[in-house]
Protein backbone atom coordinates (compact mmCIF):
# COMPACT_ATOMS: atom_id res chain seq x y z
CA UNK A 1 0.00 0.00 0.00
CA UNK A 2 2.91 2.49 0.60
CA UNK A 3 4.32 1.68 -2.68
CA UNK A 4 1.34 2.69 -4.32
CA UNK A 5 0.82 6.02 -2.60
CA UNK A 6 4.39 6.60 -3.31
CA UNK A 7 4.08 5.91 -6.81
CA UNK A 8 1.28 8.25 -6.84
CA UNK A 9 2.46 10.85 -4.81
CA UNK A 10 5.39 10.43 -7.52
CA UNK A 11 3.17 10.94 -10.25
CA UNK A 12 0.40 13.56 -9.46
CA UNK A 13 3.87 15.64 -8.45
CA UNK A 14 5.34 15.44 -12.10
CA UNK A 15 1.77 16.44 -13.49
CA UNK A 16 2.08 19.29 -11.62
CA UNK A 17 5.77 19.56 -12.65
CA UNK A 18 4.92 19.26 -16.15
CA UNK A 19 2.12 21.38 -16.24
CA UNK A 20 4.07 24.55 -14.98
CA UNK A 21 6.19 24.03 -18.23
CA UNK A 22 3.32 23.16 -20.64
CA UNK A 23 2.90 25.76 -23.18
CA UNK A 24 -0.11 28.22 -22.58
CA UNK A 25 -3.77 27.64 -24.38
CA UNK A 26 -5.27 30.97 -25.19
CA UNK A 27 -4.31 34.18 -25.24
CA UNK A 28 -1.30 35.72 -23.63
CA UNK A 29 -1.84 39.20 -22.62
CA UNK A 30 0.86 41.45 -22.94
CA UNK A 31 1.78 44.43 -20.42
CA UNK A 32 3.80 47.00 -21.08
CA UNK A 33 7.16 45.95 -19.28
CA UNK A 34 6.56 42.15 -20.34
CA UNK A 35 10.00 41.08 -22.16
CA UNK A 36 9.61 38.41 -24.57
CA UNK A 37 12.27 36.25 -24.94
CA UNK A 38 12.91 34.10 -28.30
CA UNK A 39 15.61 31.23 -26.95
CA UNK A 40 16.46 29.36 -30.00
CA UNK A 41 19.71 29.41 -31.84
CA UNK A 42 20.84 33.49 -33.50
CA UNK A 43 20.04 31.70 -36.73
CA UNK A 44 16.91 30.40 -35.96
CA UNK A 45 15.75 34.12 -34.52
CA UNK A 46 17.26 35.76 -37.40
CA UNK A 47 14.35 33.33 -39.72
CA UNK A 48 11.90 34.88 -38.14
CA UNK A 49 10.87 35.84 -34.41
CA UNK A 50 7.86 37.24 -32.48
CA UNK A 51 8.64 41.42 -33.57
CA UNK A 52 10.22 42.87 -30.21
CA UNK A 53 11.44 39.75 -29.22
CA UNK A 54 14.94 39.62 -27.45
CA UNK A 55 17.48 36.67 -28.30
CA UNK A 56 18.74 34.20 -25.49
CA UNK A 57 19.87 31.03 -26.28
CA UNK A 58 19.04 28.76 -23.82
CA UNK A 59 21.48 26.28 -25.41
CA UNK A 60 24.60 29.16 -25.37
CA UNK A 61 27.08 28.86 -22.39
CA UNK A 62 26.16 32.31 -21.05
CA UNK A 63 21.97 31.84 -20.72
CA UNK A 64 22.28 31.93 -17.10
CA UNK A 65 25.00 35.19 -17.15
CA UNK A 66 22.74 36.35 -19.55
CA UNK A 67 19.30 36.11 -18.15
CA UNK A 68 20.70 36.85 -14.84
CA UNK A 69 21.28 40.52 -16.08
CA UNK A 70 17.64 40.97 -16.66
CA UNK A 71 15.08 41.96 -13.57
CA UNK A 72 13.94 38.63 -11.90
CA UNK A 73 10.30 40.67 -10.78
CA UNK A 74 9.61 41.31 -14.35
CA UNK A 75 6.84 39.70 -16.92
CA UNK A 76 8.37 37.39 -19.52
CA UNK A 77 6.77 35.27 -22.05
CA UNK A 78 9.49 32.47 -23.19
CA UNK A 79 8.95 30.93 -26.86
CA UNK A 80 11.21 28.61 -29.19
CA UNK A 81 10.09 26.03 -31.92
CA UNK A 82 8.21 23.54 -30.46
CA UNK A 83 8.18 24.52 -26.76
CA UNK A 84 10.50 21.94 -25.52
CA UNK A 85 13.45 24.72 -25.05
CA UNK A 86 11.42 27.62 -23.94
CA UNK A 87 10.50 24.94 -20.75
CA UNK A 88 14.44 24.40 -20.26
CA UNK A 89 14.60 27.78 -20.08
CA UNK A 90 11.91 28.56 -17.40
CA UNK A 91 13.06 25.96 -15.65
CA UNK A 92 16.50 27.48 -15.32
CA UNK A 93 15.56 31.30 -15.01
CA UNK A 94 12.57 29.75 -12.24
CA UNK A 95 16.12 28.34 -10.64
CA UNK A 96 17.47 31.81 -10.94
CA UNK A 97 14.71 33.76 -9.04
CA UNK A 98 12.34 34.81 -11.78
CA UNK A 99 8.60 33.82 -11.01
CA UNK A 100 6.33 35.41 -13.72
CA UNK A 101 7.02 33.24 -17.00
CA UNK A 102 4.75 32.26 -19.20
CA UNK A 103 6.00 29.48 -21.70
CA UNK A 104 4.18 30.46 -24.91
CA UNK A 105 5.65 27.31 -27.02
CA UNK A 106 6.40 27.64 -30.59
CA UNK A 107 7.15 30.89 -32.92
CA UNK A 108 3.68 30.19 -34.45
CA UNK A 109 1.86 29.62 -31.05
CA UNK A 110 3.27 32.37 -29.41
CA UNK A 111 2.42 34.52 -32.51
CA UNK A 112 -0.99 33.42 -32.04
CA UNK A 113 -1.22 33.93 -28.36
CA UNK A 114 0.00 37.04 -28.34
CA UNK A 115 -1.01 38.86 -31.50
CA UNK A 116 2.40 40.00 -32.07
CA UNK A 117 3.62 39.37 -35.82
CA UNK A 118 6.37 37.16 -36.80
CA UNK A 119 9.38 39.10 -38.47
CA UNK A 120 12.59 38.69 -39.99
CA UNK A 121 15.46 41.22 -39.44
Amino acid sequence: MRRILASLALALGLSFALAACAPASGPIALDEGTVVIDVRTPSEFASGHLEGAVNIDVQSPDFDALVGQLDPEGDYVVYCRSGNRSAQAIDRMEGLGFTDLVNAGSVQSAADATGLPVVTD
